[in-house]
């Protein structure tokens, strides 16, 4: 059964989840035979939907088709509990049961096409999709902070190659994303402006790290980037919660998105990445903590990041926690600025 652990130096939870070890390819750094990754077998393609627990949710098309699929994890990292219980452990440790949710959303019923690939209508039923589920896991007021991510590649974590995202929620607020809250909202309270708004409008007058700056949308490669590439999109009207998105701004960022995907492709081919959401935790008000949420509407600002696994995080990075990146974010943007755009239909 899954748990947390934190323990009392780096007073960072780590989910212990033993059922994943069940995967042989967890441990096994061969590559998936070809076989193996071919439509037959795999259980996200269209006609293979036993191949997978039962859904969760779906979008169908107009023949009555499913064009995006939500599932659980077959291996999940949490699984839902009747109730959230803590304790502490001898040593100073802390420990809670694995109380959350793992889902996987499957972007398309095509094994081979991936979101650039995809029309920007099938985009925006993925965003769609997104906020449905994000939505819906919310209502628990147990899971206090929802992770989306895309893992591209099997050097960035996919096991399998058909096209899909996964959401995570936590029962915790994780140290990273409570240093990012703190940080916003202590520059919120002397400045009264949002530090994201701030960052964007300074990127967009300057220019020189802006890719692209349409739909709504602006995509730029940060300052202090950490790989290679790396991109951040973030709407240009200030929104804290993903899941609050008008529909023309799912459109704006499906079109978006799938501008920015195309130009790291077209440019660098198909490479491994990883695509993470960065939203408002959820906002429900915890007992003993209500301050903790009554400003995100003002000080904190969605957010993607768009992380190419070009270089290798290694021994000087995790006993840092910082990164060498050898290419400047300047020449990153400029490069993907040139890179060529199909059609967005």
């Amino acid at each position: 059964m899954p748990e947390l652990r934190r323990g009392p130096i780096r007073n960072q939870w780590v989910i212990i989840a033993p059922d994943r070890a069940k995967r042989p390819s967890d441990y096994d750094a061969r590559a998936a035979e070809p076989d193996e990754q071919e439509p037959i077998h795999c259980p996200f393609c269209s006609g293979n939907e036993t191949m997978t627990p039962p859904e969760i949710a779906r979008t169908n098309g107009s023949d009555g088709r499913w064009q995006v699929r939500v599932v659980p994890n077959k291996f999940p990292a949490l699984q839902d509990y009747a109730e959230l219980s803590r304790d502490g452990v001898e040593g100073g440790f802390d420990r809670m049961n694995g109380e959350g949710a793992h889902e996987v959303v499957i972007e398309t019923p095509d094994h081979n096409r991936e979101l650039p690939d995809l029309p920007a209508e099938q985009v925006k039923r993925v965003i769609d999709m997104y906020i449905a589920r994000l939505s819906g896991l919310m209502q628990n007021p147990r899971l206090r902070h929802i992770v989306l991510f895309k893992n591209h590649g099997k050097e960035a974590g996919a096991s399998l190659l058909h096209p899909h995202s996964q959401i995570i929620a936590v029962p915790i607020v994780p140290r990273d994303v409570r240093d990012v809250l703190r940080i916003a909202k202590e520059y919120y309270k002397r400045r009264e402006r949002c530090l994201f708004c701030d960052v964007m409008l300074g990127e967009m007058r300057n220019g020189e790290r802006i890719i692209d700056e349409t739909d709504g949308y602006a995509a730029w490669a940060p300052y202090d980037s950490r790989f290679p590439f790396e991109v951040l999109i973030s709407p240009q009207a200030h929104c804290c919660d993903f899941t609050q998105l008008t529909e023309e701004q799912r459109w704006g960022l499906a079109r978006t998105l799938k501008r920015t995907l195309q130009r790291l492709r077209n440019l660098l081919g198909d490479i491994p990445y990883n695509l993470i959401l960065q939203t408002s935790p959820n906002p429900t008000e915890q007992p003993g903590k209500p301050e903790h949420w009554k400003t995100l509407q003002y000080d904190y600002h969605w957010r993607i990041e768009i992380l190419p696994r070009l270089t290798r995080v290694a021994g000087f990075e995790w006993g840092t926690g910082s990164y060498v990146n050898p290419i400047p974010p300047e020449r990153a943007a400029e490069y993907l600025r040139e890179a060529p755009v199909s059609d967005l239909d």
